[in-house]
């Protein structure tokens, strides 16, 4: 016997007097009303944002995989410092990690050695192209201990409470739904385990990168007060950049 759904004439009056809500126009206009975003579009924005914001923040473009030389720039080791943050980081041997948005694999191959070779680091990247430079340049290095991850834009596709700690370089501020990947993130987390973010200082105006692929602390801080995160340091060694450390709360 099929089951009878009471007609919308119905059903609101009756939702009203359950639940003590105002007049049947009134449910209506909740029941019916559309969720709310986390994100803002506006019209006037940044020429190197996508003109979407989340939480006061304009997303900026992703960097595509034909400027990717610009990540294997020699300048590079001067203006970032890895042989500072790497350390900072305080990685063990036989650690499981993910390099999100590993482009070439310029952290990735100093992660691979970092943990070592009972260790595992996840290289994720939503471009094809990236990922295939990525692998040549391990090939050709003799590294083993990466395991490359095609992710999307809302999921980095990593194992469930896998992960001691998950890495971003540059990389956030480019996320183009970054409550969701942040959310998927903190669920491939160990209980404990840390997320990193290393961003181009926003507070500081001699620090010559354009503006939206910069942020702050307090911008950074503020996005993953929503999360399961507690923020446990700031590191504010390297030249350019803070890294910004937290931990997942205990479940």
């Amino acid at each position: 016997m099929s089951r009878l759904i009471p007609s919308r004439s119905l059903l609101l009056p009756f939702l009203c007097a359950v639940c003590c809500l105002p007049p049947v126009g009134w449910c209506a206009d909740i029941l019916l009303a559309p969720p709310v975003s986390r994100y803002e579009r506006r019209a006037e924005h940044d020429p190197n944002g996508i003109g979407k914001f989340y939480m006061g923040r304009e997303i900026a473009h992703v960097m595509g995989h034909q400027g990717a030389d610009w990540l294997e720039r020699p300048e590079r080791e001067q203006e970032e410092r890895p042989d500072l943050l790497v350390p900072a980081l305080k990685l063990r041997a036989g650690d499981a990690v993910a390099d999100i948005g590993a482009g070439t694999g310029y952290y990735t191959r100093r992660l691979a050695k970092a943990v070592g070779t009972d260790g595992i680091v996840y290289a994720v990247e939503i471009q094809r192209e990236m990922l295939d430079m990525l692998t040549n340049r391990l090939a050709d290095d003799g590294i083993f201990n990466v395991r490359p991850v095609l992710g999307t834009v809302t999921d980095p596709r990593l194992s469930r409470a896998s992960l001691d700690l998950i890495l971003m370089v540059d990389v956030y501020h480019e996320f183009e739904h970054p409550f969701e990947m942040v959310e998927a993130m903190c669920q491939a987390l160990k209980s404990g385990g840390r997320m990193v973010f290393v961003e181009f200082r926003a507070e500081d105006p001699n620090v010559p990168i354009k503006r939206v692929h910069k942020m702050t602390e307090a911008q950074v801080r503020k996005e993953m007060s929503v999360h399961p995160l507690e923020w446990v340091e700031t590191i504010g060694t390297l030249p350019w950049q803070h890294v910004v450390v937290f931990r997942k709360k205990s479940s």
